[in-house]
């Protein structure tokens, strides 16, 4: 029970730091390059993949001792999957409500978290024994 309360605070603190990354560089294309909401949403969610990726298999999952490359290929697939939640949720409602579009990535990228940590922790972090 206290690897899991470990992990989960690890969790916590690496998907933090990258949902800061991936608002922060969203914030400051839209601010600084004039880029559209959903393309920038792209853009911090690509570098907050590196911040989410590696903070993940260093500390939140370094137990489970998967390969780099099947981890980072299979965690690339949960995080392409939550982000492709998250653009669809963005699209349908920057055009449907008036929150601001700083606000509302905050409250998606937050929701997605939940989805990112079950799938990570149960598939793309997990190593041949755990499978058996």
């Amino acid at each position: 029970m206290a690897g899991m309360i470990r992990q989960l605070g690890w969790f916590v603190f690496v998907g933090c730091a990258a949902a800061a990354t991936h608002w922060l560089i969203a914030v400051a294309c839209v601010a600084v390059w004039h880029l559209p909401p959903l393309a920038a949403n792209v853009c911090g969610w690509l570098v907050a993949f590196l911040v989410s990726f590696s903070g993940h298999y260093l500390l939140t999952f370094r137990q489970q001792r998967q390969s780099l490359v099947v981890a980072c290929r299979r965690f690339f697939l949960v995080s392409a999957a939550g982000f492709l939640i998250n653009e669809v949720s963005y699209a349908c409602l920057l055009s449907l409500t008036d929150i601001p579009y700083d606000l509302l990535l905050g409250g998606i990228l937050v929701a997605i978290a939940v989805l990112t940590f079950v799938f990570s922790r149960f598939w793309a972090f997990r190593s041949r024994a755990e499978a058996c």
